[in-house]
């Protein structure tokens, strides 16, 4: 019996070999197969909580940034009534100055200056603000990742210092820029409302047409009067934003610490960013809300007086004199304390939103190869850290 079976056996062996083989290769594939699904399922399970988190930090952060923007509005409002005082003006008109018509005139401009001024500093700090806190968003993200999932890359290092250092720069939109915004506006204002008479009658129309010629001039012309042709990717009031480049002179790349290399390239993205089209064109939009809502706050003082014999015209022009009064009432209702319709508009437009999202995803991505040795990041000959 055990010898026909053995006889069997070594007259099939050939086929009992390759019936093992096949055997054992698709148990390994089996096997294979099975790593593969649950290594596939926990990369997808780490892919999705990793999204997870970084929705919830990109939440997060513009929940800051929205509560940073309305915070500095006080401030913002507190800058513009020192540099445009027309208090003192009001002032001097009630204690029945000789010059009269001379401060009136004078008044006019301040008032027109002070309320597109007003338009112009809230759409540049929300606007700046989001870039801000979105590359520093994008920063601390990383740095919670540092370590985490077996990740070896290097951390981005954006210390308590990098970040008080960095969010400084928005300094130079409240005291520099600032002001020379407000020069440039005035000596448009001067030329587009100086020669107005304070008797001529405005109707909403005629407002709406100065503001028109006013932002025209801003807007495409250098402070000082020379007319420039606008590059159709940076906005021309980009430079109320940032310091102009060189001021502060180079330092040699071997001088500065890890802290100052950080926030070197910081500083770096973030003028490349306030310099794109996007920016621009995110700049417009919110440009664009900004006047129509101013209008739609003076349009209450020009609306039609109703009488018992239908409504009279006079209501539907104000002269020069009565307008001003209007006018310069608006930084308050712009720069108002919370809450601010006007503001919260802003921060809400869907171009902004858009805005923020790409830029937290450019900056919270992890780099796209790890460094062995943990350092990915390395100055380059001009001192700016490098994103391997």
């Amino acid at each position: 019996m055990l010898g026909s079976i053995w006889n069997f056996v070594k007259r099939h062996r050939r086929k009992f070999l390759v019936l093992g083989a096949v055997a054992g290769g698709a148990s390994l594939l089996y096997k294979y197969a099975e790593w593969k699904l649950k290594e596939w399922r926990e990369t997808e399970e780490a892919e999705c909580l990793a999204m997870a988190r970084r929705a919830h930090h990109f939440e997060s952060n513009q929940r800051t940034c929205n509560m940073t923007v309305l915070s500095m509005i006080p401030k913002l409002r507190e800058l513009l009534l020192y540099h445009l005082n027309s208090e003192e003006l009001i002032q001097k008109l009630k204690s029945g100055t000789e010059n009269k018509v001379v401060v009136w005139n004078e008044l006019k401009v301040v008032s027109f200056t002070r309320m597109v001024v007003s338009v112009y500093s809230t759409v540049l700090l929300t606007a700046f603000l989001r870039v801000q806190l979105n590359i520093l968003g994008g920063y601390m993200y990383l740095d919670t990742l540092a370590g985490k999932n077996g990740l070896t890359y290097y951390q981005v290092h954006a210390t308590q210092d990098v970040q008080k250092e960095y969010l400084a720069m928005v300094q130079y939109l409240l005291t520099d820029g600032l002001t020379e915004l407000i020069n440039h506006v005035r000596e448009v204002v001067q030329n587009v409302v100086g020669s107005i008479s304070l008797q001529q009658l405005l109707s909403l129309s005629d407002m709406e047409e100065i503001i028109a010629k006013v932002r025209g001039q801003v807007e495409t012309t250098q402070y000082g009067g020379e007319v420039v042709v606008p590059d159709c990717s940076i906005h021309p009031l980009g430079r109320y934003l940032l310091k102009p480049e060189g001021l502060d002179g180079e330092e040699s790349a071997c001088r500065l610490s890890d802290d100052q290399l950080v926030l070197s390239q910081m500083q770096i993205e973030t003028r490349d960013l306030v310099e794109s089209h996007d920016f621009s064109c995110v700049m417009n939009s919110c440009l664009d809300i900004g006047f129509s809502r101013l209008l739609d706050n003076m349009a209450e003082f020009f609306r039609p007086v109703t009488t018992r014999n239908g409504e009279s015209p006079c209501g539907l022009k104000l002269a020069m004199a009565k307008a001003i009064p209007i006018v310069n009432g608006q930084v308050n209702a712009l720069c108002c304390d919370t809450p601010n319709h006007f503001i919260q508009e802003l921060l809400l437009m869907q171009c902004v939103k858009d805005f923020a999202s790409n830029v937290y995803e450019g900056f919270s991505q992890p780099p796209a190869h790890e460094e062995r040795n943990g350092d990915v990041r390395s100055p380059n000959d001009n001192g700016s850290v490098e994103r391997i």
